[in-house]
């Protein structure tokens, strides 16, 4: 489960509208919103230097973040949204929305497939194929889970792993009502290459049969 909520920087913004965001970008900020919670919108900016190294590290916009700002109370977001540059594709604007922690958003988990090296099918050659490296849970705010994790200890070639194979954390639960797949432990190419071979030949095999039984009629 997700630790300690991290904080986040901010200045709040004196100026609106497309001119005071470009001279935040021109004094090396990145200006943003933060909406919600039942109050008016506040335009902020944020380093972009400290932002560019966070937007970096990953997982973003799965993160709670703790908000401050000099001469505001605290609060808790979440990012919605990260505009960027079409060319440079470097942060030119970012949204966040308030929450409380008892807050339900939707957000989409990275899947963390865990004791590979206990893997019967993998140590026969076999291969993992990932299907959902992420999926969309519906979460309280203060229990966003930091990854999902897929156990593939005792599994075989061919044997698949289901949503049903990972343990939510409480309180989340998918936004698709249906036991899909997440990931297999695929044959390997050289023994998928020798069932190939064996089928050809078996056709070869009845093709033969065949010539010589309507030959002999």
């Amino acid at each position: 489960m997700a630790g300690e909520i991290p904080d986040l920087e901010a200045l709040e913004r004196t100026g609106t509208g497309k001119g005071a965001a470009r001279q935040a970008r021109r004094d090396g900020m990145v200006p943003g919103i933060v909406f919600g919670g039942d109050v008016d919108p506040l335009p902020i900016n944020i380093p972009f230097n400290k932002l560019l190294k966070m937007l970096k590290a990953g997982r973003f916009k799965s993160t709670l973040f703790n908000m401050k700002i000099e001469g505001q109370e605290d609060v808790r977001v979440i990012c919605r949204d990260v505009q960027r540059h079409v060319v440079k594709d470097l942060p030119t604007h970012v949204d966040f929305m308030r929450l409380k922690r008892t807050t339900k958003i939707n957000l989409f988990i990275p899947v963390e497939f865990i004791n590979e090296e206990e893997c019967p099918g993998i140590k026969r050659g076999g291969v993992l194929s990932v299907v959902r490296p992420e999926i969309e849970l519906i979460v309280t705010a203060g229990d966003i889970p930091d990854t999902l994790t897929v156990d593939l200890a005792g599994l075989e070639v061919g044997d698949t792993i289901n949503l049903s194979a990972i343990t939510l954390p409480a309180g989340a639960k998918p936004t698709i009502d249906r036991d899909f797949v997440v990931g297999n432990i695929a044959a390997p190419s050289s023994l998928r290459s020798d069932d190939n071979d064996d089928d050809d030949g078996e056709e070869v095999a009845a093709d033969a049969v065949e010539a010589t039984a309507q030959t002999e009629e």
